[in-house]
């Protein structure tokens, strides 16, 4: 459903195979929380653990997408510890696994005269020209904030474009019929996949032919448009829910899952389990530095929704 080009029944096979594995794994880890549950009495139960990966370079592994059938399970932390992170908080990505894997660390620009997060594979050096650099959250027009890699503007790059920065996302976030208190809408929009199942380059020359207006013109051709699930309210705790089959244990606003219409396939959720902690899961065909810079979106103060 992702593919940008005809190759469909490949597809539906891949998903078919996908959801008999994220079966099995569903009740091998039932049977696993079964046994512990007798095992341990009353303790409380654990959040399911990310499968066991592995890679060889990080800068690859988070700009890649996920494995089809695998879903990446990550732990996001915020640390606000000091005068200067209370206002310019720290956030980090690693694994939720035994390991905690660091993949990425995110910080907001202090002197940029727009909401601008710099995102990087060390959570010692959140410089622009770092070598460590890897991609940045933009916000430009108010709830709208587009994802970059960390190649070149294009007004600086060659005539060919060739080392032009790609656009890796879209975000938009609605203002809703309930208001303030209101679950927030969101739009995410990211590049098509080709039939090799790798990112189709979008290298903008000019902000007229970035994401967020191809999809305001509805110009959709190698894009990608998902949706934030719409959450269910719930007379008994008379808020709006979700479920995140246990990986998010407090109600919060930020809390979201984002979906492909065409069958509710879940691409990324993210949500609190503790002030400063929340869990970040995502799916093919997004990659990890696409769902880290959606997630610190969610974070900024511009957002009018929240």
């Amino acid at each position: 459903m992702f593919q940008t080009t005809a190759d469909k029944e490949k597809d539906k096979k891949t998903k078919k195979k996908a959801k008999v594995e994220e079966s099995d794994e569903s009740e091998s880890e039932k049977e696993e929380k079964s046994k512990k549950k007798k095992a341990k009495g009353k303790k409380k139960k654990e959040r399911a653990p990310s499968p066991e990966i592995e890679f060889d370079d990080l800068e690859t592994f988070v700009m890649e997408p996920a494995p089809q059938g695998v879903t990446v399970k990550c732990r996001v932390t915020r640390d606000q510890r000091g005068v200067d992170k209370s206002l310019y908080p720290l956030y980090y990505l690693h694994l939720d696994n035994e390991k905690k894997t660091f993949l990425l660390a995110g910080r907001k620009r202090k002197k940029s005269t727009t909401s601008n997060y710099l995102i990087s594979i060390d959570a010692t050096d959140l410089s622009r020209g770092g070598e460590n650099f890897v991609g940045k959250l933009s916000n430009l027009m108010g709830t709208k904030f587009t994802v970059f890699d960390n190649a070149l503007n294009p007004e600086r790059a060659l005539p060919d474009m060739s080392n032009a920065r790609q656009e890796l996302a879209g975000i938009i976030y609605e203002t809703n019929v309930l208001g303030m208190k209101g679950p927030r809408r969101m739009t995410v929009i990211i590049p098509g996949m080709s039939k090799d199942n790798e990112r189709v380059p979008l290298r903008p020359r000019n902000e007229c032919d970035g994401l967020l207006v191809r999809y305001q013109n509805r110009r959709m051709e190698n894009l990608i448009e998902l949706h934030n699930k719409t959450p269910v309210w719930n007379e008994e705790t008379a808020s709006h829910v979700l479920n995140f089959n246990g990986r998010v244990t407090q109600a919060s606003v930020k809390n979201f899952q984002i979906v492909h219409n065409k069958d509710d396939y879940i691409v990324m959720q993210f949500g609190r389990i503790a002030d400063d902690i929340f869990t970040l899961d995502y799916n093919y065909p997004m990659c990890a530095v696409q769902a880290f810079a959606i997630a610190l979106s969610s974070f900024d103060g511009k957002i009018a929704c929240e």
